[in-house]
């Protein structure tokens, strides 16, 4: 995939990681097999090239795009996955209510939460993977706005503004019992106290929501 900043696909290694949940006190780990994670979160160029369109509501080539909902980001990794002849990923119905992930597609897809965190955290076990004003903007440094991706140092793995800049949309739902059809955000962003720009924050979002501080970024399964 490459538009604009050469979003390079990063193979991350299979491993292990533990999610915890603030709010239920609650704890749970997930064996991870290998896959593969973009560098940066997808621009508003590259969103711009597949999609047709430019949501967001700051305006630049190498900002992330902003403003865009789950069911966006789905409709996305479909769209790139036919652009670079591969299966898509997800089987949208036809009434647009519902998906479904085809695990043994090769296509682009979003990464779930544990893919997420554990790719996040590139081996380290702290809240964070460096000194929060050398790796991430947020309420602190942003000045108030987005920032071009790849604006801050990348964790030890390559991977680009995880934490700050824009909260990504990941795969998972976030509570059913409690919140329904919300998914899971991670990541923090550009408006973000310190607080919550770490690697375990996990925050929620409807799938239709279009936020400006919400984005995304894609992940495939390890091609054999």
């Amino acid at each position: 995939m490459d538009a604009g900043v050469g979003n390079t696909l990063i193979s991350i290694p299979p491993g292990r990681v533990t999610l915890s949940d603030r709010r239920t006190q609650r704890s749970w780990s997930v064996e991870l097999a290998p896959y593969c994670l973009a560098a940066f979160p997808v621009t508003q160029e590259q969103y711009a090239a597949v999609g047709g369109q430019r949501p967001s509501s700051a305006h630049g080539d190498r900002l992330p795009v902003e403003g865009v909902s789950w069911w966006d980001a789905v409709r996305f990794c479909n769209a790139l996955s036919h652009r670079d002849g591969m299966a898509p990923a997800y089987r949208v119905q036809a009434d647009g209510e519902g998906v479904e992930w085809d695990t043994r597609a090769e296509g682009y897809r979003l990464p779930t939460e544990a893919e997420w965190e554990y790719a996040a955290r590139a081996g380290t076990s702290g809240p964070r993977y460096g000194p929060l004003d050398d790796i991430a903007w947020y309420r602190g440094n942003s000045h108030g706005r987005i920032h071009d991706v790849g604006g801050k140092q990348p964790n030890s793995w390559g991977l680009y503004d995880m934490l700050g800049n824009v909260w990504d949309w990941c795969w998972d739902l976030y509570d059913t019992e409690v919140y329904g059809t919300y998914r899971v955000l991670r990541g923090g962003g550009w408006f973000d106290e310190h607080w919550s720009c770490r690697a375990s924050v996990r925050r929620r979002g409807h799938p239709a929501f279009h936020l400006d501080d919400v984005g995304f970024r894609v992940a495939r399964c390890a091609v054999p």
